[in-house]
């Protein structure tokens, strides 16, 4: 599968997760069928043209950690009720969308 088209499967996927839910990377790759490939999920939701109508902020690490330095992803996921924990951490046991 070509870069391009695994960005487009990619987003087909993030544009259905539900406000107030997340996933994870490693979720996202299984649900394409490619289990080891979350960095290059990671590496689909960098290359996100900011214009596109992509709910990015609700893809976290698999710990609930979200991403280094986008203060903006905290903001959005507590608007819409997204739990924390003390460490800034999704608390994925109560908001993960598994597809």
């Amino acid at each position: 599968m070509q870069h391009a088209a695994f960005q487009k499967e990619v987003y087909q996927i993030v544009k259905q997760i539900p406000a107030g839910k997340v996933t994870t990377y490693g979720q996202i790759a299984y649900m394409l069928g490619r289990p080891k490939n979350s960095r290059l999920v990671g590496q689909a939701m960098r290359l996100t043209p900011s214009d596109a109508k992509i709910p990015s902020h609700r893809v976290v690490g698999a710990n609930g950690r979200l991403v280094p330095g986008w203060h903006t992803q905290y903001e959005l996921l507590r608007a819409k009720g997204v739990p924390f924990t003390p460490g800034g951490n999704v608390q994925l046991k109560r908001c993960f969308w598994q597809g």
